[in-house]
């Protein structure tokens, strides 16, 4: 409110002067675009929890979905490990059979 009540003083001190039509255009101009700020500002204060609220969601949704993804990469890298320790041994085991054919 103080404000307004020091705008009032210097409306009536601008029109004193008789000033030109660019300077009460740029003033106008001026107070409309502090006026759209001020009304920005209080819906953006108004609507922060609820934005706030869906960005938690958001992030607890993006963290699931990664562990998840980390799990079935470790499932698979595990299954590959494994495939790969029968093929040694069979490798292995194919490779004394060998040996002993030829001694």
């Amino acid at each position: 409110m103080e404000t307004v009540q020091e705008l009032i003083p210097l409306a009536k001190e601008i029109m004193a002067q008789k000033p030109k039509g660019k300077l009460v255009k740029l003033y106008v101009l001026g107070s409309v675009l502090a006026l759209f700020g001020v009304v920005l500002g209080l819906v953006e204060t108004v609507c922060s929890p609820f934005t706030a609220a869906s960005r938690l969601r958001d992030k607890e949704a993006a963290v699931a979905e990664l562990q998840g993804s980390l799990e079935q990469q470790a499932l698979r890298t595990q299954a590959l490990q494994e495939k790969g320790k029968q093929q040694d041994t069979e490798l292995h085991g194919r490779a004394l059979s060998h040996r002993q054919h030829a001694s």
